[in-house]
């Protein structure tokens, strides 16, 4: 008989999902569903898609973390599983829009993180199926003091994942089946096999949530857009990142730091330069330089440290000018 393979939330956690897969002794006959929440967080979202995408018999349920990469909603999670996917990225999220909002058969059925109870699921809202932020609001306010499944009375068996639950599943009454039990924290990876409704767990490796944040803090900042930062963000920035555990973060911060400094400290130098070159060129000559703005506000006696910081308010635009004077300003450190 074809088994459905359930698997609770995965977050990138390839190492635990080939483990419980020999638990569950899963063949190619089998249907093997994810409740979605295949990256993110944890070390190998790259590995957890290639299998499902390269698996016969394999369904994924749009979880939030994928619903966020395809709207390009970014956070901390998000932008790790960029770097970590590389040149797949893009393709792999095009990829995730084709995933659907849920999955059902004659036996269960799946969403990520909720339904509406006594509604068809080809007519629930995508943002309360996944889990987005605004369909977690809406849910408060229908429910504000339970959860939608304590409401949930249909005989058929719902599977959702989401809310980690602890290092063990939620059953209730064999017909609710809460399947996240926070592998990518350092607690478990669950599957339920349908008919037979076994639930089957394997013991992550490790707290991958709490490893990814510390070993991709460095790589993750140096993607900011330091150079289109304000100075004030930019200082700001560095402020709130600047007690990292990492020796290396601190490190490239106090760099990043300098770099800053040194760009505003040759304020004076441009404002210099800038009159020398007025004073030296005719008028249709700096009509047609590149800083011709600024070369004029030069020769009538309007460009001060002032108006310099003011029109110069980011990294990007002082180097600019610095170019368009021919002078050479440091890069971003590497």
């Amino acid at each position: 008989m074809q088994r459905t393979i359930i698997i609770g939330d995965i977050h990138g956690c390839f190492d635990e999902l080939l483990e419980l897969l020999d638990s569950v002794d899963l063949h190619p006959d089998d249907l093997l569903v994810s409740v979605g929440d295949l990256v993110d967080r944890g070390p190998a979202p790259g590995e957890v898609v290639r299998f499902f995408r390269e698996r016969p018999n394999s369904v994924v349920v749009m979880g939030n973390h994928e619903r966020k990469h395809v709207r390009g909603i970014f956070s901390y999670a998000q932008e790790i599983t960029r770097l970590q996917l590389g040149d797949r990225y893009a393709e792999t999220v095009e990829w995730m829009r084709t995933l659907p909002y849920y999955f059902e058969n004659d036996h269960v059925r799946v969403v990520h993180a909720a339904m509406l109870p006594g509604m068809p699921l080809a007519d629930q809202k995508e943002e309360i199926l996944c889990g987005s932020t605004s369909g977690e609001r809406e849910l408060t306010a229908l429910f504000p003091d339970s959860h939608w499944h304590d409401h949930y009375t249909d005989t058929k068996p719902v599977v959702f994942g989401h809310h980690v639950t602890g290092h063990e599943p939620m059953i209730r009454d064999r017909r609710i089946f809460g399947l996240d039990t926070g592998a990518c924290h350092g607690w478990n990876l669950t599957a339920l096999c349908v008919p037979g409704f076994t639930v089957h767990s394997v013991e992550a490796h490790a707290d991958h949530w709490a490893i990814a944040k510390r070993q991709w803090q460095l790589p993750v900042l140096k993607t900011k857009p330091w150079r289109d930062f304000t100075w004030r963000e930019l200082a700001e920035a560095i402020a709130r990142f600047s007690s990292a555990p990492d020796a290396a973060t601190r490190s490239w911060l106090e760099k990043l730091e300098t770099w800053a400094a040194d760009l505003q400290s040759s304020f004076p130098a441009l404002i210099a330069t800038a009159h020398r070159i007025a004073d030296e060129l005719t008028t249709d000559e700096l009509r047609q330089h590149p800083a011709a703005r600024f070369l004029f506000q030069a020769r009538n006696g309007r460009l001060d440290q002032t108006g310099l910081a003011r029109q110069c308010s980011t990294p990007h635009k002082t180097i600019d000018l610095a170019t368009a004077l021919g002078l050479v300003m440091r890069e971003l450190p590497d």
